[in-house]
C-alpha cells in the first residue's frame, strides 16, 4: 500500500516539474520573440551614462551633499562616544 502511494507521489512530482519546466521554456521563447519584434520596430536612441550627463539633477549644489556627509559623520562619532 505504501509503495503505491510513493510511486503515485513520484509520478505527480515528475508531472508537476515537467509542467513547470515546459511553461518556463515557453515563456523564455515568447520573451525572445517579443524582444526581437520590439528591437526591429522600435529602435531606441543611444543613452549616455548618468555620471556623464550635465543636467540639473547631477549638477545640483555640492554643498548639499557636503552637509549630509558632515551630519552622518557627526552622528556616527556621537554614537561611538556612547
Amino acid at each position: 500500500m505504501e509503495t503505491n502511494l510513493i510511486v503515485e507521489g513520484l509520478k505527480f512530482m515528475v508531472l508537476g516539474m515537467t509542467t513547470v519546466f515546459l511553461f518556463l521554456m515557453l515563456m523564455v521563447f515568447i520573451m525572445n520573440v517579443i524582444s526581437k519584434v520590439v528591437r526591429k520596430y522600435f529602435k531606441t536612441s543611444k543613452l549616455t551614462p548618468l555620471h556623464t550627463r550635465s543636467d540639473s539633477l547631477t549638477a545640483s549644489k555640492p554643498s548639499d551633499n557636503d552637509a549630509v556627509v558632515a551630519a552622518i559623520v557627526a552622528s556616527i562619532q556621537q554614537f561611538k562616544k556612547q
